[in-house]
């Protein structure tokens, strides 16, 4: 069926706004903040506490973005219906948490995990072993549903007339020992999930897009990792200023010796070096500490004192035989802002796609984003051959791209209709 039925597009189409009712503080869980399990024994007794409890389990992780390199968890937040809320605690460990956290994972594995934001918490829990055998993701189920706001204390206070205690999302949660505060918002975190998780579903039902929730997630379950980017060091912020190829060697230079030292010590490599720092001594190209400490940030006490490892940096680029490239290796097509000049057919289809789509995703309420990675409509628009089945070869490049099956049906109409050569569109009039 390649259009909602009618009782569902009125469903959808009578989504209310983001319009939360006023909030009832939840300032900290009802059965007080549970003591963090730490040693082998605390852990494994948070396992057992875990299989007395009775269906799925609200699972959360806080890491410490921003301040290590890696994006292991530094604690683990478990809520299940009969057993309460655990803390856990996944590091100092040595080189075994896995073996450590194993009762934990072992009880994770019987039941369904209700996440907000998975796939931010997914690659660091599956580092210390643990897997979910289902899952419900409450922020992905809300942008289905078509909410504007998804963070995790708008959805409670709308959804359940909560207001959650926020504040320390963005801490430091390597920080040994964790205050008292931050242990409360953490177990805040997974206080409603399960309750959160049945008002959503119930919005989704209404809306009939249950069945496309339900894809989302395994799809989201199952997916890979994200690749590492080739060339990471072309983020670097700022990088647009750098105009030659010289200051683009000594960006690379510089990033990749920044890069090894926060691997080696575990600290996000903007407070080994800001990305501003790396621009100003590429496009200065200082020969001598004494110029180098001229520049912002180098003059700083921290920086002086590595000065001799920036600098070196800055002469192997000056003597590296291969610059690279002044423009990044594209895989795929070009931006979309050159294609009116590259090629501006393919232009025009990408304009007439997203205006389709634009309009599909009006009527169902949910956004062109999650209707279809823009990614593929741009591969798509740019590849596109007109042939002889429109349709059929949509349908063939959107599954071989990892559309999901509700999207295809929805997106595939509209593709067809904005892509097919005139005759074939004529005659489908």
């Amino acid at each position: 069926m390649s259009e909602l039925d009618d009782d569902a597009a009125a469903s959808v189409s009578d989504t209310p706004a983001d319009d939360a009712p006023e909030a009832t503080p939840l300032l900290c869980p009802a059965e007080g903040v549970p003591p963090l399990s730490t040693s082998v024994d605390e852990i494994a007794r948070a396992a057992e506490q875990l299989a007395k409890g009775t269906g799925p389990f609200a699972v959360d992780a806080e890491r410490a973005s921003g301040f290590r390199y890696s994006n292991r968890a530094y604690l683990i937040q478990i809520r299940r219906t009969g057993a309460g809320t655990v803390l856990i605690d996944p590091v100092n460990h040595g080189n075994s948490p896995i073996d450590v956290l194993r009762p934990v994972a072992e009880v994770l594995a019987e039941d369904e995990w209700i996440l907000h934001a998975a796939d931010q918490d997914l690659p660091c829990l599956a580092e210390v072993g643990m897997h979910p055998p289902s899952l419900y993701d409450t922020e992905l189920a809300g942008r289905l549903a078509g909410f504007e706001r998804v963070n995790l204390a708008a959805m409670v206070q709308r959804l359940l007339g909560l207001g959650l205690a926020k504040g320390h999302g963005a801490a430091d949660w390597s920080k040994r020992p964790l205050p008292d505060a931050w242990l409360n918002y953490a177990a805040l975190d997974v206080e409603v999930l399960v309750e959160l998780r049945d008002a959503i579903a119930g919005v989704l039902a209404e809306q009939h897009k249950t069945s496309w929730a339900a894809e989302e997630f395994e799809y989201l379950r199952c997916a890979d990792p994200t690749p590492t980017r080739r060339d990471r060091w072309r983020r670097t912020s700022g990088i647009h200023k750098v105009r030659n190829r010289q200051a683009l060697t000594a960006v690379r230079e510089l990033w990749t010796v920044r890069d090894q030292i926060a691997r080696r010590r575990d600290i996000a490599p903007g407070r080994i070096l800001p990305d501003s720092a790396i621009i100003a001594a590429a496009q200065a190209d200082p020969k001598t500490v004494d110029d180098l400490v001229k520049l912002p940030i180098f003059g700083g006490h921290k920086q002086r004192r590595s000065a001799a490892v920036w600098l070196a940096a800055l002469e192997s680029a000056r003597t590296n035989p291969e610059p690279p490239d002044t423009t990044e290796p594209q895989n795929g097509p070009p931006p979309a802002v050159r294609w009116a000049k590259r090629k501006p057919e393919a232009a025009a289809r990408l304009d007439a796609a997203r205006a389709g789509l634009a309009e599909l995703s009006e009527k169902v309420h949910v956004s062109t984003e999650n209707l279809i990675s823009p990614e593929l409509i741009r591969r798509l628009c740019w590849d596109w051959q007109d042939n002889a089945d429109t349709r059929g070869t949509i349908e063939t490049i959107l599954r071989d791209g990892g559309a999901r099956e509700w999207q295809r049906t929805l997106v595939v109409p509209v593709l067809a209709a904005k892509l097919a050569p005139a005759a074939e569109a004529n005659e489908s009039v």
